[in-house]
């Protein structure tokens, strides 16, 4: 695998990253511990040094299982965790175990360091925006982290475009550490990202980590084809299956699998890319790191973004336009683009 550099930051990363969600069957699916540690080694193996959890992953289970994982190499590798969501056992009654907030922040990373076993987290994201606490007291807080050797980078995780963006505006105003990631959906069915939260990462030279590129398996095609996965959806939509058989065209023309038809395409997005993978099987992630293997064709790109009918609507749709772009610049919009490139 090759590194890159981790969004503005001189943290060097691989690739892609593992995801750790499904670390233990706490929730009633995943993978046990002694599996858990073979995709952990078939990551590692491949030359991966990123891992991806969460406070609340498998109440908890993840994090224990990457601390044990990571334990006799600690300074390789580059641990992710994130605050926010409760860890199921909580108390439901406490209102401030969740959110954004300093209490819940602070609570979150000291039991993410236990878990952990470590003394410190490489990156901390802000695992999903509560639209109640202030920016400021999030990098605020996130400072007091810092400063305290506590965690080492900070990030973003499915947070709108204007929260991160006021938020990188407020941490250089005030020497605070900005944002250098933004984690979010981002898949051949799933492109609303596309409209303002990847233009705004890539502005500001963000770090993009798309979770979700293989909806689930939807893309893998095991709608369409026998399987031993599980279904979440008994009954998956047409869109879904459309989908699914589309990415299964396309993989067999190239004899490739599907699930790294899905990846690739996210892969190939323009900006700094590194999608996190999950498995819940050994064979799974040995598939998955198969896309480091190839690149789809600019033909199977335009034909897979084809699937999800994506429309980018206004204000994207309107101002980018080639007869709004002649009114601005006072030529077609076809000539200008020529002449910038």
């Amino acid at each position: 695998m090759k590194l890159r550099l981790f969004g503005p930051s001189g943290l060097r990363v691989s690739e892609l990253c593992l995801g750790a969600m499904t670390f233990g069957e706490d929730w009633g699916w995943g993978a046990d511990k002694a599996t858990s540690q073979q995709i952990f080694e078939a990551f590692v193996n491949a030359g991966g040094n990123f891992i991806d959890t969460a406070n609340n992953y498998t109440n908890g289970a993840s994090e224990r299982y990457v601390g044990e994982f990571i334990h006799a190499e600690r300074e390789h590798f580059v641990v992710a965790t994130k605050y926010t969501l409760r860890v199921k056992p909580d108390n439901a009654q406490d209102v401030n175990l969740g959110g954004n907030s300093r209490k819940s922040l602070m609570r979150s990373v000291e039991n993410s360091l236990k878990r952990l076993n470590t003394d410190y987290v490489d990156v901390l994201y802000l695992h999903m925006w509560d639209f109640t606490t202030p920016v400021e007291e999030v990098l605020q807080s996130v400072n007091a982290l810092v400063q305290a050797g506590k965690i080492l980078y900070f990030a973003f995780s499915d947070t709108p475009a204007w929260v991160v963006s006021y938020a990188i505006a407020k941490a250089e105003a005030y020497g605070w550490p900005k944002p250098v990631a933004l984690q979010i959906p981002h898949s051949i069915l799933d492109r609303g990202v596309e409209r303002a939260e990847l233009p705004m990462a890539r502005q500001h030279g963000l770090a993009i980590l798309p979770w979700g590129a293989l909806e689930g398996g939807t893309l893998t095609g095991k709608h369409t084809q026998p399987s031993d996965e599980p279904r979440r959806e008994a009954n998956p939509s047409e869109r879904e299956r459309a989908a699914g058989e589309a990415v299964l065209k396309i993989a067999r023309e190239i004899n490739r699998s599907p699930a790294q038809v899905a990846l690739n395409w996210v892969r190939q997005k323009p900006g700094n890319v590194i999608p996190i993978l999950g498995a819940r099987r050994l064979a799974q992630i040995q598939d998955n790191l198969g896309c480091l293997e190839f690149q789809l064709s600019e033909a199977h790109l335009a034909e897979l973004d084809k699937i999800a009918d994506f429309k980018q609507g206004f204000p994207n749709a309107f101002l980018l336009g080639a007869h709004v772009r002649g009114l601005i610049f006072g030529e077609s919009f076809a000539r200008l683009d020529a002449r910038l490139t």
